[in-house]
């Protein structure tokens, strides 16, 4: 089943950006994969380590990890992950060192079946601005 999942930043090394993205994915999708389809459409590099959590919020130190370093990234699909503990959110965490916080919820867009050609994930809808990577560093 195809569903939609809105993706926001949550907070990074430019908190003043306001971005967020509504994805179509596959539910079988693993959370590399979501990596992957964020990194293409906030249009970063893939050149830094990166997390997903749940938790209550997004600084709380009682979190449950799916990282390279356990290896769930690659085994944890979007459908084994919903519905989330009572309370709980997914995060993504890209890059340890300026800290690209991306909040992702299931929206309530009833899931539906694959169209015939079209290749997940796709993006559905974008509002603000994306962040600038290196904002600062002259390349």
């Amino acid at each position: 089943m195809i569903w939609t999942i809105k993706v926001v930043l949550w907070s990074g090394f430019c908190d003043e950006i306001s971005w967020e993205a509504k994805i179509a994915i596959d539910s079988s999708s693993t959370l590399d994969e979501l990596h992957f389809a964020i990194q293409e459409y906030v249009q970063f590099g893939n050149d830094h380590l990166y997390e997903f959590y749940t938790s209550r919020n997004e600084r709380s130190h009682k979190r449950t990890r799916y990282s390279e370093e356990n290896e769930l990234v690659y085994e944890t699909t979007l459908e084994m992950l919903y519905p989330l503990k009572k309370g709980n959110s997914l995060f993504y965490l890209f890059d340890y060192g300026d800290l690209w916080i991306f909040k992702i919820a299931k929206t309530r867009k009833k899931p539906f079946d694959p169209v015939v050609g079209v290749g997940y994930p796709i993006l559905i809808e974008e509002s603000g601005n994306k962040p600038i990577q290196y904002s600062g560093f002259e390349e």
